[in-house]
């Protein structure tokens, strides 16, 4: 049969708690703190822990019973089953030990008891307390079980607490005095190591990180990377490509480094044969005079002693050579007069002294009349050349060297530009002339220049085609005018000369040379010129307002 458990004792006001003793009676408590005791899993007090020490092991004395406290007017009674009772009116308590109410305690799930056992053990107890054996708990019937302010019930027998992790039960609400987590010191003590290295394998991690990005922001990656190329291309060049045409030319032209007293330049040649002749332009060698050092470098990098064969300044032309030098090869020459407008050509030369410099273009007209060198009227001597011209370009430096045609093949000298800074003028580079090319590019044909070029090397001197008369270069109408009168008693017309032959009178204005219109007496200059001596030109002049033809065949006269 179930027994009664006696009714709950209310808290003292005086803040102190009381505990049961071995025989189930009231103790006082010096402090407030409750301890789990194995077999209830009511709080006990730190007054009931000493009471139990002292009993079991003999010393001491128990603490004075208390009298009885009425009972809570809250508390239900429990009852037996013969004897039913009712609930007790709830009356307020007054005096010195009246208390508050209290709130109802909320039903709390109860642990199930070990086997073997009764009532609620501690699940850290592992014995019981010698000479005390464990005895059944009190039934509390459906009623809720409090969980502090209540003493155990009879025949229960507390047992000492063996270290604070016993001492903690884990279905109570922890209470004043009773054990505790871990000091915070202990904690943080532990955290520390944790922190600092966290820190430093972050400051690892951020190091890898950063050498890891650098090396792929510098290298593009971990991998190196290919690009694509097209593979060497086995075949050569067409010869009548620019690059093929170059291939052939340049073994036989020359860079000529001139140095005189007072002057010195730079220019371009090529090769005629094996004998070590090279033509060039005269303005190119003229600053050397009489002892001045003309020096020739070859493409390969071979450089010679070159002395001067012969020059003419009315063609602007010369030729000097080398000796001692192997392995020399000339550049075939073309013929001028099958060349026309539209043709395609390539200039050599060292602009600049840019040694072996190659540009392109074609023939932009043919019988270009130019005129270049002395000023008129300076005494100076003035080259007249019935040019070609050409739109590939051609700079200081480029003068002397050879404009072949598509199959690498000489059909004029280049000798002259139209410059932006020249005022119109020509500018053949040997007055130190420094403007660039616009495109207007005049080269000697090569039929003038093989002649004279021939007659340099055979006699060291060059002879001119002429007409046996003086012009007024004056005359500004259309046309070249004939003198008039005498001059420094020489007559207008040569008596026994061919102009004498030919009938041509003082005055008579002469407007074409074999068909082709004469505008003024240079332009008439620059046709005889670009014929040999001994040659028959028919000419058209005006006498008296009519129009009459005459033919007339050139005499010679030589240039020193």
């Amino acid at each position: 049969m179930p027994t009664a458990v006696p009714p709950p004792t209310p808290t003292p006001p005086t803040g102190q708690e009381t505990a049961a003793g071995p025989a189930g009676e009231s103790e006082r408590v010096p402090d407030g703190g409750f301890v789990p005791r194995p077999g209830d899993g009511g709080p006990r007090s730190a007054g009931a822990r000493a009471a139990v020490e002292r009993e079991r092991t003999g010393g001491g004395h128990p603490l004075p019973p208390e009298q009885p406290q009425p009972q809570t007017p809250h508390q239900p009674q429990p009852q037996t089953p013969h004897q039913p009772q009712p609930a007790p009116a709830h009356h307020p308590a007054t005096g010195p030990f009246a208390t508050q109410p209290q709130p109802q305690p909320q039903p709390q799930p109860q642990p199930q008891p070990m086997p073997g056992t009764s009532g609620y053990a501690h699940p850290y107890v592992h014995g019981q307390a010698p000479g005390h054996p464990q005895r059944p708990a009190p039934d509390h019937g459906p009623g809720p079980v409090p969980l502090s302010g209540n003493a155990p019930g009879p025949g229960t027998v507390p047992l000492p607490p063996r270290d604070a992790w016993q001492q903690y039960d884990p279905w109570s609400v922890p209470l004043h005095g009773g054990p505790g987590m871990p000091p915070p010191a202990v904690r943080r003590g532990r955290r520390g190591p944790l922190a600092v290295g966290a820190l430093a394998l972050a400051l690892l991690a951020g190091g890898v990180g950063g050498g890891i990005g650098a090396y792929v922001e510098r290298n593009g990656g971990f991998h190196d990377i290919k690009l694509p190329q097209a593979g060497g291309e086995q075949g050569g060049r067409s010869p009548e490509s620019v690059a093929g045409i170059a291939q052939t030319a340049l073994p036989s032209v020359v860079t000529i480094h001139v140095r005189g007293n007072a002057e010195q330049g730079t220019g371009t040649g090529f090769v005629l044969d094996r004998q070590g002749h090279i033509l060039t332009n005269n303005h190119v060698v003229e600053p050397a005079g009489t002892d001045g050092r003309i020096s020739v470098t070859f493409s390969d990098g071979q450089t010679a002693k070159a002395k001067v064969i012969g020059k003419d300044g009315g063609y602007d032309l010369a030729v000097v050579q080398v000796q001692g030098v192997t392995g020399l090869r000339p550049l075939a020459l073309g013929n001028s007069d099958s060349v026309r407008v539209g043709d395609p050509v390539v200039a050599i030369g060292a602009p600049y002294d840019l040694a072996n410099t190659v540009t392109a273009g074609i023939i932009s007209a043919k019988q270009r009349p130019i005129t270049a060198g002395g000023e008129k009227g300076d005494g100076g001597e003035v080259s007249y050349v019935d040019a070609l011209q050409t739109d590939a370009p051609i700079n200081p430096g480029n003068s002397g060297g050879p404009l072949v045609d598509a199959k690498a093949r000489v059909i004029g000298i280049n000798s002259a530009i139209r410059a932006a800074d020249t005022g119109g003028g020509l500018d053949d580079g040997s007055r130190g002339g420094q403007g660039g090319s616009i495109g207007l590019g005049f080269a000697i044909p090569i039929n003038q220049a093989k002649r004279v070029a021939e007659e340099l090397i055979n006699t060291g001197r060059a002879t001119h085609p002429v007409l046996g008369v003086t012009l007024e270069m004056e005359y500004d109408g259309d046309g070249a005018r004939v003198g008039s009168q005498s001059t420094d008693d020489t007559p207008p017309v040569t008596p026994g000369g061919p102009g004498a032959k030919a009938g041509i009178r003082a005055g008579d204005v002469i407007t074409k040379v074999d068909g082709a219109p004469v505008h003024s007496g240079e332009e008439l200059i620059v046709k005889v010129r670009s014929h040999r001596p001994g040659d028959t030109l028919t000419l058209t002049l005006q006498r008296g307002g009519k129009e009459q033809a005459v033919e007339l065949t050139l005499g010679s006269s030589a240039a020193g």
